[in-house]
């Protein structure tokens, strides 16, 4: 694969981590130190970080965060809650996407672990989010 495009697919997947990541601030920044936002943002900031080891790896420039203070919380925790599961679904269609397409191995394992954390831990914990701010609500 060319460096070039195997470059494209990790700032996509980069660029993605890094909106999770300033959409879950906003929402700590909102409604404070609130779970599951504030235990997934530490792990979307790791996410980020994984990528950006593999951009450095292949001599890729990084790009600076361009979503940083850029994303308004919703007007509810349970809409926050909700955004959050459709987020992390369309996080794991787009590695769907990306995968596939990926031949070198160590970048590829990354992406499979990162998909696996969004669809085992994150969508389950936004979902109970969601579930639970509903509950209060009826």
């Amino acid at each position: 694969m060319a460096t070039s495009k195997l470059a494209n697919i990790l700032l996509d997947a980069l660029e993605d981590e890094r909106k999770a990541e300033a959409t879950y601030a906003a929402v700590i920044e909102k409604f404070g130190p609130v779970r599951p936002f504030s235990n997934i943002i530490e792990a979307e900031q790791r996410h980020a970080a994984a990528l950006e080891r593999q951009l450095a790896r292949l001599g890729i420039d990084v790009p600076p965060n361009a979503w940083t203070g850029k994303v308004t919380a919703p007007a509810s925790l349970a809409q926050a809650c909700e955004s959050a599961v459709q987020g992390e679904v369309e996080n794991i269609a787009l590695y769907d996407r990306l995968i596939p397409m990926i031949e070198d191995p160590a970048a590829r394992q990354v992406m499979e672990n990162l998909q696996a954390a969004s669809r085992e831990r994150h969508l389950p914990a936004f979902k109970r989010c969601l579930e639970r701010e509903r509950d209060r609500r009826s």
